[in-house]
């Protein structure tokens, strides 16, 4: 039989019945002890069921994906906030099923499955499976789907179809999410790459304002867009805008650029190891303080890598007052670091937010140490810790020891054109949306 046949659309445990509701159980047993010396361990394992793409799309906005190739909902590990129980998380889907095809010399970007709409998710993390509660649509003021095609020719990557032999229109209301909080009224605050961008998002999934740097010129889009954030950000590598999200107890917002801004050029930013966070008042919806953060060598967080553009933030936690857990990662290495947001380190509105020589992102190790960089300290390295995957972007902190860590599967794509099959189903990397619990030796908070 075959297997897709199997996989029936009512496993997403959204308003269907549960008597329909598939059960897919991984091992869960106690991991083995961590390596190298580390007491860190992981303590439990469980894993997202497969659910095709399109009945769960369709299920939330009837008729936006007619063919979903094949591709299982995945891509929910950009990010991971508690929810109201225990066990239980937000988390938010990427932009959808998307890779890279050489063609000559360009790499295009594919969007094999364009009718997908980026989600929040609530999950149950129980029993060795990922159990999916409730999704809701990210929408326009309208109720449109954002979609999460790119907005504006010349400044994000021309999209195509699965095979990049065709191309498709730009969105103004796309979104590339990744980092997510939910407020205490209920309503969510998420980033975006493309802008980069801030959103705001109401409880039910509409798109309430877009704060986006200052001279982006995005018009077009069927919610507010506010120009507030410093326009230095502009300046964001492609695919490398605004990765991680915090909430302050206060109720600010901290959100970190993934990599260093190209700035002044493409050269400085491939080359740096210093990017920034920015604090964001919810109050007074303006940013009230920005900061330089210090990458480690690459070579440090991936042994054996030599590439300094790998590196990435990808996801910021607070912990309580002023401090912040911030995880520096490439694609197959991560570790963890606490910092503190001192007053003195604020460069909001300095030099540092120009393009006058040197730029923050072109100064060296000593140099830098003159720069009011983040000072922090490593809480745990994650190459250390077995049976952590790989790419892991969503991160929670959950009691007072436990770190809870989900990658993100990249709905099972992979890059090149061997990622559909001649009939264009997708030929499934086989890596699993997985969510792993991890015991520290110490206390977090």
């Amino acid at each position: 039989m075959n297997p897709r046949l199997m996989r029936r659309p009512a496993v997403v445990v959204l308003p269907l019945s549960a008597a329909l509701a598939l059960t897919v159980v991984m091992g869960t047993a106690e991991a083995e002890p961590a390596r190298h010396g580390s007491a860190a361990r992981v303590v439990s394992t469980s894993t997202l069921p497969d659910i095709p793409l399109a009945a769960f799309s369709n299920r939330l906005l009837p008729g936006s994906v007619d063919d979903d190739r094949d591709v299982d909902l995945g891509g929910i590990g950009s990010d991971l906030y508690p929810a109201e129980r225990r066990g239980e998380y937000w988390t938010v889907t990427d932009r959808g099923p998307n890779g890279q095809i050489a063609v000559g010399k360009d790499k295009r970007r594919t969007f094999p499955v364009p009718g997908f709409d980026p989600a929040i998710v609530k999950v149950r993390a129980t029993g060795g499976r990922i159990q999916v509660l409730k999704s809701l649509p990210i929408t326009t003021a309208s109720g449109a789907p954002v979609t999460g095609l790119p907005n504006q020719p010349g400044r994000d990557e021309a999209p195509y179809n699965h095979d990049a032999t065709t191309p498709l229109a730009y969105n103004a209301n796309g979104l590339d999410t990744e980092g997510l909080v939910r407020d205490r009224d209920g309503s969510f605050w998420l980033v975006d790459e493309y802008g980069p961008s801030l959103v705001h998002v109401s409880a039910t999934g509409r798109v309430l304002a877009r704060h986006v740097p200052r001279g982006l010129a995005l018009t077009g889009a069927d919610y507010p867009v506010i120009e507030s954030l410093p326009s230095i950000f502009l300046k964001r590598k492609i695919n490398r805008g605004f990765e991680g999200l915090a909430l302050l107890p206060d109720g600010d917002l901290v959100m970190a650029l993934q990599s260093p801004l190209l700035n002044p050029d493409k050269a400085a930013g491939e080359d740096s190891r210093t990017t920034r966070l920015l604090r964001f008042s919810t109050r007074t919806n303006r940013v009230t303080a920005e900061y330089a953060y210090r990458f480690d060598p690459v070579g440090v967080v991936e042994p054996g890598q030599t590439k300094t553009s790998e590196l990435k933030i990808s996801s910021v936690v607070a912990l309580g007052g002023d401090r912040l857990l911030v995880q520096e990662r490439t694609d197959k290495a991560s570790r963890v670091y606490e910092v503190r947001l001192r007053r003195g380190a604020d460069i909001l509105g300095s030099p540092w937010d120009t393009t006058a020589s040197p730029t923050l992102e072109q100064l060296d190790d000593e140099a830098s140490a003159a720069a009011p960089v983040l000072a922090k300290r490593l809480v745990v390295d994650l190459n250390t810790v077995a049976g952590v995957p790989g790419k892991i972007e969503g991160i929670a902190v959950e009691g007072s020891s436990t770190l809870v860590l989900l990658n993100d599967n990249d709905f099972g794509m992979t890059d090149g054109p061997e990622a559909f099959d001649a009939n264009g189903r997708l030929v499934d990397s086989d890596v699993e949306t997985t969510l792993v619990r991890v015991r520290l030796p110490q206390r977090l908070r």
